[in-house]
């Protein structure tokens, strides 16, 4: 059998400007603690086309997005891409920290890119569909509040 040892090039991605924002001053902020994780992700974040918010086609994985995407070793799996506070795999929700969800920022449904797992075994992915998620849900911040205090309607 023979291997294909040729490297492919990476699928162009698209980035929103905020969502670049967010993800450059997170990768600073846990650079230290994370930098392998950092150094991919900021390696995708410099090769991104960075376009303004509106220009991201709802086709486009970005913050928040859900995603359904086949990988290399089965089935169809269907995964939430959020910031590192908010990830919880028995929820779906994949840290953006993670090399799965650093190959996924970017790409859309039809992209197809290798990734490299945690323990050094490469990977194909490809993007099936991705969804949105609901304007008014968006996705938190990955900073704390400016304030712990919460104020009620009483």
């Amino acid at each position: 059998m023979q291997h294909n040892t040729k490297t492919r090039r990476k699928p162009n991605i698209r980035i929103s400007k905020s969502d670049h924002a967010r993800l450059s001053a997170l990768a600073n902020t846990v650079a230290a603690r994370n930098p392998e994780a950092v150094d991919e992700l900021l390696a995708e974040l410099e090769r991104a086309r960075v376009v303004a918010d509106g220009w991201v086609s709802a086709g486009t994985v970005r913050m928040g997005s859900t995603v359904t995407f086949k990988p290399d070793t089965g089935d169809a799996k269907t995964v939430t891409l959020v910031f590192p506070g908010e990830a919880d795999i028995s929820e779906g929700k994949v840290s953006i920290l993670t090399p799965i969800g650093t190959a996924l920022i970017g790409l859309s449904a039809g992209q197809s890119i290798m990734w490299i797992a945690r323990d050094g075994r490469r990977h194909e992915l490809s993007v099936l569909a991705v969804d949105q998620p609901a304007p008014e849900t968006g996705t938190a911040d990955w900073r704390a509040p400016a304030s712990s205090t919460i104020a009620a309607d009483v």
